[in-house]
């Protein structure tokens, strides 16, 4: 399937908005590239997360995310560039 966002944001399928709300807050908290020595890794862990809320916290993106997957989305921009 690709990219795990649920994983991600160590959250199940069925999480609401607020618990992706917070899963998000706490994980930005933790991985933000100001607070971390290892501005690299930070840097990377906190873009799949943000990617990660962008795609679930958004209705559209996660209904055909959880049907399709990854590839579902890149379709789906594809599409809209066309």
């Amino acid at each position: 399937m690709g990219i795990d966002y649920y994983n991600i944001l160590k959250v199940n399928r069925n999480a609401s908005d607020e618990d992706l709300k917070k899963a998000y807050r706490r994980l930005a908290m933790i991985w933000h590239p100001d607070k971390n020595a290892n501005k690299q890794e930070a840097d990377a862990k906190f873009k799949q997360i943000s990617e990660a809320y962008d795609v679930l916290s958004d209705p559209q993106k996660r209904q055909i995310y959880d049907l399709y997957g990854e590839e579902g989305l890149k379709s789906v921009s594809v599409m809209h560039i066309i």
